[in-house]
């Protein structure tokens, strides 16, 4: 058994240790898989750049949000559509009528106008910008929340690292790291981190622990391999969540109620709330997503409807994280895999659009109320400081001091480095 467990794939052996872990403990453990985090053999302080940011929310719009009608308005061109500009609480800046909530905060964020990329389906645009890479059959290669676990470990002992809330079906997870860099998964947010309470009595609990570690000393001690250890090291953080009061970072429903409606109470919203939650208890890496983008059809009426989501939930956590005290040292990214076709189409759309897009950033360090990069008078062409998805994440490697020269090998022994050398867009910083 133990030499078909070795030789099976990553996914058949977290089936069998989740299976097991139901068995004897009682518990479900598979959204906790990927959770323990070193600093990949070399302290944490030893790779440390000089950092403007502690941690990361990244509120990814899944579907390809439009750039005319959200960050990059073109006012009297005949690409813009209906979409009206307004301006905002940084001088001369102006964004979507759209997102009046968020343009009271624009004097802490900085607009990316110049993305480009030559990926046009969902799929491996979504992919190269959550890893910088193309997308290969034979490789897989981490998000940025697995490249910050695994060069700055974790602040605190018992929550995760990096999660992801929303957006797992596409997520690259790990990569080619052991499965404990991955992020922990969460659909719901009101719902929190489900299956991390015991259905035993205690006594029992720690009798069928104990069993189970008497089990697989023996295993563990002749196959000290890096997924043998991962999944050890699973149980054992699990554990420590369980007993921890830290798990109540993950309950929403402890925030006063006003709070919530401020957020928006769609999933979204809800998300960004338990992003806030998790941020402030010690994740370092939070991602949020919202989908409905892909407006082929029908593209004013439903970018205002996710503007309006968006708007929300975004102007909440900025105002929030202020107050808090924590925006200076927290960085907030939105992003999305390509914008829209500056044409609108006849179905009152806009198609999939790589060469030219819009990202924004809030916070960690960023100088407010600017703007990097351009496009023509019609958005439909980078005519100035161009920057493609490795340099968005170079950015944020750059924000959080990661070594982003610093080359770790994949299990094939081929090289790679954080944004795959994208140059982090230093402009953008006070």
């Amino acid at each position: 058994m133990k030499d078909t467990l070795l030789q099976s794939d990553e996914f058949t052996r977290r089936r069998f240790v989740g299976a097991a872990a139901s068995t004897f403990l009682g518990v479900g453990l598979t959204p906790l898989l990927g959770r323990r985090a070193e600093a990949a053999g070399e302290s944490a302080s030893a790779l440390r750049q000089i950092a403007s940011a502690k941690r990361v929310i990244y509120l990814y719009m899944s579907g390809g949000m439009s750039h005319l009608d959200t960050f990059d308005l073109k006012p009297g061109a005949p690409t813009q559509g209906p979409t009206k500009a307004i301006p905002t609480s940084a001088d001369g800046l102006e964004i979507s009528e759209y997102l009046p909530k968020l343009a009271r905060h624009m004097h802490h964020g900085a607009i990316v106008k110049s993305l480009t990329s030559k990926t046009g389906a969902h799929d491996q645009g979504n992919y190269l910008m959550h890893t910088s890479y193309e997308m290969r059959g034979t490789i897989k290669h981490p998000g940025m929340g697995a490249w910050m676990q695994k060069f700055l470990g974790r602040d605190s002992q018992t929550l995760p690292a990096n999660v992801v809330i929303g957006g797992a079906s596409r997520h690259p997870g790990a990569g080619f790291f052991e499965s404990s860099f991955g992020p922990v998964m969460i659909g719901d947010p009101q719902r929190g981190l489900q299956n991390v309470k015991s259905r035993m009595q205690q006594e029992d609990f720690e009798y069928r622990l104990g069993l189970t570690q008497k089990l697989g000393q023996d295993f563990r001690e002749r196959y000290a391999k890096k997924d043998v250890r991962a999944y050890t090291s699973m149980y054992e953080d699990a554990v420590k969540l369980m007993e921890s009061p830290d798990l109540a970072a993950f309950d929403i429903s402890k925030e006063p109620e006003a709070v919530r409606k401020a957020y928006g109470e769609d999933r979204f919203g809800q998300g960004c709330l338990l992003a806030r939650r998790l941020v402030e208890s010690g994740v370092r890496f939070v991602e949020v997503t919202l989908g409905g983008w892909d407006t082929h059809q029908g593209n004013f009426v439903r970018v205002p409807e996710r503007c309006d989501i968006l708007d929300k939930a975004l102007a909440a956590l900025i105002g929030d994280l202020e107050v808090r005290g924590l925006l200076g040292d927290t960085l907030i990214v939105v992003a999305s895999e390509f914008g829209r076709t500056p044409i609108i189409n006849q179905n009152v759309g806009r198609d999939h659009y790589p060469k030219a897009f819009s990202a924004l950033f809030v916070g960690g360090g960023i100088k407010g109320g600017t703007v990097y990069g351009k496009t023509d008078e019609t958005a439909e062409n980078v005519v100035e400081n161009p920057v493609g998805p490795a340099e968005i994440n170079a950015t944020i490697g750059y924000a959080l001091g990661l070594p982003l020269n610093q080359v770790l090998y994949s299990p094939s022994k081929r090289p790679f480095t954080v944004a795959q050398n994208g140059k982090p867009i230093v402009e953008l910083f006070a």
